[in-house]
């Protein structure tokens, strides 16, 4: 007889389709899943609601609506290939592409781009941010968020066997935030400090989850902060300025200087009585 427990690992180790859409879904239905959405939910509710403009695009990953506290008037979600989005996804797409790396709008048109985990989805994540950094508008925001490489949770995926070995819906190694600060830093982006979160063990049953979570999250809010499953990283584009030189207008005449007429100056010197001596100037 299967334990509960192991099923449940069971079930989220199947090898069919890992790091697909699909993938992808099953996984973020499962508790830990729902415990990854709910707090990201809750970050990107703050991250945006902060941000203006008016054009606002999330990128990926239906089950979790980034832009739902966004008070920009024109809110995009882009989903990737032509597979059909659940009926229990926060969001249907608004516009489908290829591949995110081209993406169908004008260069500079774009305020505040989300990319919840695309970057550890697979394909070229060098191309993707190429890509973001052309449709962003200069002081434009870019949000990130993904799974931290140094997490009790990344370690389990990575153990062999029951242990651990697929835990979670990644066919590609992570990518942390430090790495992810190099690059993006590298096309002019100022970062800001990483957020990071969710402190409970990794484990499938809810129960145990949930008791996990009230005995770890404080502790690890407070002790290990850096060591949280999962992060946020917000950065604005820079674009450097430039100083305009315009054309002179009028010519500058050269002004013929003259000369002051010279003076002849006698200097004589005499003692004094007393001993000292005076300086007395003759024109």
């Amino acid at each position: 007889m299967v334990r509960p427990d192991r099923a449940a690992d069971a079930a989220l180790q199947s090898p069919d389709g890992k790091g697909s859409d699909a993938a992808w879904a099953r996984w973020l239905a499962s508790p830990p899943g729902r415990y990854m959405l709910q707090w990201e939910a809750a970050q990107l509710a703050r991250t945006v609601d902060d941000i203006f403009g008016y054009y606002a695009v999330q990128l990926g990953m239906p089950a979790l609506d980034a832009l739902a506290a966004s008070r920009m008037p024109h809110r995009i979600r882009v989903q990737q290939g032509t597979e059909p989005v659940g009926p229990d996804a926060a969001w249907q797409p608004d516009l489908r592409v290829a591949h995110h790396g081209e993406l169908p709008f004008a260069s500079q048109s774009v305020d505040l781009v989300v990319l919840p985990h695309q970057l550890e989805s697979g394909g070229c994540p060098h191309q993707l941010l190429r890509e973001v950094d052309r449709v962003l508008r200069p002081e434009g925001h870019l949000v990130v968020t993904g799974i931290n490489p140094w997490s009790l949770w990344a370690l389990r995926h990575a153990l062999p066997g029951w242990l651990g070995g697929g835990f979670m819906p990644h066919d590609v190694p992570f990518i942390g935030p430090l790495r992810i600060r190099d690059w993006i830093r590298l096309l002019d982006f100022e970062p800001a400090p990483t957020v990071y979160g969710g402190y409970a063990l990794p484990i499938a049953r809810q129960e145990w989850l949930a008791h996990s979570q009230r005995l770890m999250e404080r502790a690890g809010d407070r002790w290990w902060p850096v060591c949280g499953a999962f992060f946020l990283m917000t950065a604005v584009k820079r674009v450097r300025g430039m100083r305009l030189v315009g054309p002179v207008w009028r010519s500058l005449s050269p002004r013929t200087a003259t000369m002051p007429a010279a003076t002849s100056r006698e200097v004589s010197c005499r003692e004094h009585p007393s001993g000292t001596r005076s300086i007395r100037n003759t024109l």
